[in-house]
């Protein structure tokens, strides 16, 4: 799908879990997020995380030097679900 999008001439990003499938697949440009399949922008409710995968994905699509260029976050499924799981307790304290 990337690849027809591409050929449009719109250029294109993925977000992947799946790092080999990714480095096989060869998309134009991606990055990848080391989380559990499926949550590919963290967890519920962490606006910050989420923005920060989103900002870097559009920071990717113009900043790649070359075709399948993967970018690799810095972040770990660890901290994404230990600060999810403040910002959940937080909320509901507040109702």
């Amino acid at each position: 799908m990337q690849r027809a999008i591409e050929r449009r001439g719109i250029p294109t990003v993925s977000v992947t879990v799946a790092l080999d499938v990714t480095e096989h697949a060869k998309p134009p440009r991606a990055i990848f997020v080391p989380f559990m399949m499926g949550h590919h922008f963290g967890v519920p409710f962490h606006r910050e995380l989420q923005r920060r995968i989103i900002l870097e994905a559009f920071d990717h699509l113009v900043r790649a030097e070359q075709s399948g260029e993967i970018k690799r976050l810095p972040v770990t499924w660890a901290r994404a679900r230990k600060e999810g799981k403040a910002i959940e307790q937080a909320m509901s304290s507040r109702a």
